[in-house]
């Protein structure tokens, strides 16, 4: 089985909003260099500050009618499924229609699962279940779930359902198998995250065995990327200004990891790296610019300056 890829090249990048000011500066930014999406990522909590990502996009989506809007990823296990889903589905209403719910399992951090009362050894069903869960309550039809383990409930009706027919496009993220698994049987798409080519290519795979194995009939799946992203004079500055910024967000040494999966260097090299990717399968590149915060708007600026116009022929292709 193929797994049906868009043709379209797309390029978003994640931020933090902390203020209505920061939500229209963000999104003023994208709209002049181009950018077609915008994602926040989800901690309850970490080793840096982060912000609700859902109220985050809320805010961008009141003041910008154009972009994507996505979570990469929500940690939906930390949450009850029937919440998410009505959050998920207000969203859908709010955003008119312009939202990626990607979900995945976290796990890095396992306090933040005793914090909300969730045994972290069972992330990974509780995603399984909760995907399901929210996909029957978006029908907006009478449903019960009494045989689900983690989110029984018997006759319950939600109401409005989203108006993206079936709800929003639920892209998976993870590497193990059993993400991949999961993600073939039940996802949208996969959104991927300290990978290589190589690894994306052997996970598109795995996708496409399981969603054989499920008989599922795809139209369309969502190939996306999460990529550590930094621009600089030479590989080796590049390089350095990342690991170190990874390495204070992650609290632990990101450098091994900087250098195997991130996208680094001159913009020959950043396009290159990129086209490598494309090439593995992905279409959409979620960008996440490393180095000084403040640095960060020109960071993007010189991917849509000096890099960008390096894939004109995967655009095309």
């Amino acid at each position: 089985m193929d797994l049906p890829l868009d043709t379209k090249l797309t390029i978003g990048f994640s931020a933090t909003m902390a203020t209505p000011q920061a939500s229209r500066d963000v999104s003023a930014l994208a709209d002049r260099l181009g950018y077609e999406s915008l994602w926040t990522g989800d901690h309850i909590a970490f080793a840096v500050p982060m912000l609700d990502p859902l109220l985050q996009l809320a805010q961008v989506a009141a003041v910008n009618s154009r972009l994507l809007l996505g979570t990469g990823v929500y940690l939906m296990p930390l949450r009850h499924a029937t919440t998410v889903a009505k959050l998920v589905a207000t969203f859908d209403h709010l955003s008119e229609g312009r939202f990626i719910f990607g979900v995945g399992v976290g796990g890095e951090f396992p306090n933040e699962y005793s914090a909300c009362g969730v045994p972290v050894k069972e992330r990974g069903a509780r995603l399984t279940e909760g995907i399901k869960t929210i996909r029957k309550l978006w029908t907006g039809q009478p449903v019960s779930n009494e045989d689900s383990p983690f989110y029984p409930f018997k006759d319950v009706q939600m109401l409005p359902r989203p108006i993206t027919p079936g709800g929003p496009p639920i892209w998976t993220g993870g590497r193990s198998k059993a993400a991949l698994n999961r993600c073939g049987r039940l996802a949208d798409g996969w959104m991927s995250y300290v990978v290589t080519p190589e690894m994306y290519r052997e996970g598109l795979q795995q996708i496409a065995i399981a969603a054989k194995e499920a008989k599922r009939d795809l139209k369309k799946f969502g190939s996306s990327h999460l990529v550590f992203m930094r621009i600089d004079d030479t590989y080796e500055r590049a390089l350095d200004l990342a690991a170190a910024h990874l390495t204070r967000r992650y609290a632990m040494d990101f450098r091994p990891a900087a250098k195997k999966y991130a996208v680094l260097g001159t913009p020959s090299d950043c396009a290159q790296r990129i086209a490598d990717f494309h090439a593995a399968g992905v279409r959409h590149f979620v960008l996440d610019c490393t180095g000084p915060l403040e640095e960060r708007d020109a960071q993007l600026e010189r991917f849509a300056k000096e890099v960008r116009p390096l894939l004109g022929q995967l655009a095309a292709a």
